[in-house]
């Protein structure tokens, strides 16, 4: 029986609110669950700058916000390396990504601090986001810096649409590997970084601001590097104030 044009537009408006409350109802719930899972992925991706993929991958939700409960402090400072204290800010609470739009001097910075367990005060490493631009989409990652704050001890690095194969390679631990002992400044105290070189196959070991690269991937090794420097630039300041009390710590 065909239906008239009124029946039509309440029906197809009724239908429209029931599954609009439907969806908004499951992102209610589902909510919190997605958030939960964003945090444990952060968690993750920091603490793997300072242990082994391998060993994160075996651990449990439970066991991977244990470790980190027992093992990483965090701060948040300003591009002049001093601690921001004020407006309730923390480390886990900034959002690097959104941060990226501002200038470099209105962004606050997150730092993590990897210690002993159980005690803040014995300090193996500092670990800091880096953010960026790939071939395609947005680059990011964790570094760690030994207490020297020069050595890195491990790095992280993730992409959003990078070619599987290609660019998509910096998430592997092969090439996140090449980065472990490289040093971020040179011998008269500058911030250099560490470059990753194009092509590959290269040997790179006896250089320890270079890396060797990644085969046709050129752009996304250039988005890594310039994600490398700038932020390492940013904290340049707290960098080297850490650096100067742990020299003073060791005289």
């Amino acid at each position: 029986m065909q239906q008239s044009n009124t029946y039509i537009i309440v029906y197809s408006a009724v239908l429209t609110i029931i599954l609009g409350l439907l969806l908004s109802g499951s992102a209610q719930v589902l909510g919190p669950w997605q958030q939960e899972a964003i945090a444990l992925d952060k968690k993750k991706q920091i603490m793997g700058a300072v242990i082994s993929a391998e060993e994160i991958a075996v651990m449990t939700p439970e066991q991977v916000n244990q470790f980190y409960s027992n093992n990483i402090a965090s701060t948040v400072v300003d591009i002049n390396g001093e601690e921001i204290t004020e407006g309730g800010v923390t480390a886990e609470k900034v959002e690097v990504a959104k941060d990226y739009k501002k200038p470099a001097d209105q962004r606050a910075y997150p730092v993590y601090i990897f210690h002993a367990e159980g005690n803040p005060n014995e300090v193996k490493s500092y670990i800091f986001p880096l953010y960026g631009a790939g071939l395609w989409d947005a680059i990011w990652g964790y570094i760690a810096l030994d207490t020297d704050m020069n050595t890195i001890g491990g790095i992280t690095l993730a992409h959003a649409a990078e070619t599987p194969g290609l660019g998509a390679r910096i998430t592997e631990g092969e090439v996140q590997a090449r980065y472990v002992g490289k040093q971020i400044f040179d011998e008269s105290g500058e911030l250099v970084a560490v470059q990753m070189m194009k092509g590959e196959g290269k040997d790179y070991s006896s250089d320890l601001h270079k890396v060797d690269g990644m085969s046709g991937a050129t752009i996304t090794g250039n988005g890594v590097n310039n994600m490398l420097k700038a932020y390492l630039s940013h904290y340049e300041a707290y960098i080297k104030a850490k650096s100067s009390q742990s020299a003073v710590a060791g005289l």
